[in-house]
Parts: structure tokens; sequence; C-alpha cells
């Protein structure tokens, strides 16, 4: 059996600039990481031909064209494996449609997992290459790309996506002492609301050339946030979100709403400075940059919401268990 822990993420800075129609014209950047909530996909042999997916249903099948569950369909085409396996999900992430990348996650995931089962050892680099191709070549999902490199790498990162293609990945290498500071600072709320994210970022895609001004305030409070949060000057990020989160609801009609913007305001009034709905927009969990001394206030005035407690977290896609006979 092989056991592979991926990380979800949450998206700080500069989402929208990874889609390849904006960054192959005009360059992009994320700051993004990953935090120390996960996916783990599970694959052993089996005594028989016969493929055995399970994750929120369980597909006993013949042959890999059978197989429902898209992401765990395409990873095993592109890697080879056809029949007499059992693969498993599981998740520490409440639901879909949460706007934490866990699509992303299963992804990368999946391929780890059966790359390990073949025993072959493959680079970071092209893990996340290829859960790309899958997720946006394949199945041809409106998304960017940020999603599967952070998953793939882990850490804090800022991710540039250059006119030529190429992904630029550097770790930011922060003291134990700031990254828990900015870890500490940093509180996700559920909102109630799951959502399909393929609407609102097919529109978000469709209106890149009319929002290349906001898009270009986006990309560079990324980099702002990026020196400030290397300067130390942990701060700076909530009023950074803040301004991102203004330009970023923008891009699409339905990446915020009334309900989100209540809860939004709420939360700044009881001492939240900035903050984002993570992941596409829509509902899924509210990022807020929050003072440790507000945080029981902004706790109270949003008690109807569930707290998902996290940390950043520094690893990426990992094997943790690996025995085969």
């Amino acid at each position: 059996m092989i056991i592979i822990q991926t990380p979800l993420r949450v998206s700080l800075f500069g989402g929208g600039t990874d889609f390849p129609s904006y960054y192959l014209e005009n360059g992009g950047c994320v700051l993004s990481s990953a935090i120390d909530k996960y996916i783990f996909v599970t694959i052993k042999k089996r005594f028989d031909d016969k493929l055995r997916i399970g994750y929120t249903r369980t597909e006993m099948i013949d042959s890999v064209n059978e197989i429902n569950h898209e992401l765990i369909r395409e990873a095993m085409r592109l890697t080879g494996i056809e029949k007499g396996v059992e693969i498993t999900t599981m998740g520490d992430i409440p639901d879909q449609g949460s706007g934490l990348g866990s699509s992303s996650t299963v992804t990368v995931g999946a391929l780890h997992a059966m790359y390990a089962y073949k025993k072959e050892l493959v680079l970071t680099e092209r893990l996340a290459a290829e859960a790309c191709r899958i997720e946006r070549e394949i199945l041809g999902k409106p998304i960017g790309i940020q999603d599967q490199y952070i998953a793939a790498y882990g850490g804090l990162r800022f991710m540039e996506f250059t006119t030529s293609g190429d992904v630029v990945t550097h770790r930011l290498e922060l003291s134990e002492r700031t990254m828990r500071r900015l870890s500490d600072n940093l509180l996700l709320f559920f909102t109630g609301v799951t959502r399909k994210a393929d609407t609102i970022l097919k529109e978000q895609k469709t209106n890149i050339k009319d929002k290349l001004a906001t898009l270009s305030e986006m990309k560079q409070i990324a980099h702002v946030a990026c020196n400030e949060i290397q300067k130390e000057n942990i701060e700076a990020v909530g009023t950074l979100l803040h301004e991102s989160w203004m330009l970023k609801k923008q891009l699409a009609s339905q990446i915020s709403n009334s309900a989100l913007d209540d809860m939004y305001a709420t939360a700044r009034k009881a001492g939240a400075i900035g903050g984002k709905i993570s992941g596409a927009g829509g509902g899924g969990f509210l990022l807020l940059y929050v003072p440790r001394g507000q945080q029981e206030q902004v706790r109270d005035a949003l008690k109807d919401f569930q707290e998902y407690p996290f940390k950043l977290g520094q690893d990426g896609s990992k094997v943790i268990f690996d025995y085969q006979r």
C-alpha cells in the first residue's frame, strides 16, 4: 500500500493572473501557501484485475474507461495503470467547492500515488505540470495553474508565470517567528455555501481582456505583499488583502454577493483588517487577517459560521507510507 499526503492551500494574492490566457500575454504572479490540511490518496494492489475506486461513493469496475471519478480516471490513463488496484481518497475538508484547491490537490496526490506504486521517482515540477494537463487540457476546466503547483511544492511561495509559459516558484524563507505570526493572524470561516467554481471561472476567463487594468493592479499588490512579508512587515498583509479583494470582486459577477459582503463587513467591523473569499469566490471559506487582540471579537461576530482552524504548511505532496510486497 502507498499513502500520499497532499496539502490544501490558501491563495493570498494574485489569483486570476495564473490563467494562461492572461499570463502568456502579460505575465502573472501569485502568493499562495499550503496549509496543514490534506487530502490523502491510497493505492494498493488487488488480488484480481478489477478496479475499486473509493471516495464519497465506491466504484467497482473492470476498466479505466468505466471510472466516473474523472480526476482518478485521467491520472490512471496518464500513468498507464490499467487494472488490479484499489484507490481511495480521504480529506480534511468539509466538502468540495470550498475554494481550498481540493480538485488540484486530488489530482497531484493521485498522480504521486500512481507513480510511487509503479516505483517511479517523479520530479515535483512534473507532478504539477501533469496535474495542470489533466485538469485544463484533458478535462477542459476553466481554471488557472497556481493550485497544482502549490499542492505539489508546498510552503509559502511566490510563483511567477512567464510569457514563455514557464512557472518559476520562490519559497519565502521566513524565520520561524515571522511564519508563526503570519499564520496566527489568519482565520478561516466556512460561509456555509459550497459552489461549482466553473461558472464563476468561465465568466472571469471571458472577462480577462476587459479587466487587464484590474489584473495588473492585483499583480502589483502580490509583488508588494511578497516584499513586505520578506521584510517581516506582517501587518501590511491585512490592508493588502482588503485592497486585493476589492479588486477581485470586479473580475466576475458571482465572485461575491450580498450575503458574503455582509459577512465580510461584519468581520471588518469586529476587528479584521482584510480578507477574501478563498478560491474562485461565490462561497466556500472566508479568509481573514485578524490581529491576535481582535480575534475573539471577530469569532463572536461570526459565531453563526463555523471556524476552520489551520496553520500555514511547509510540506508539498509526499509519500507518508510505502509498503509493497
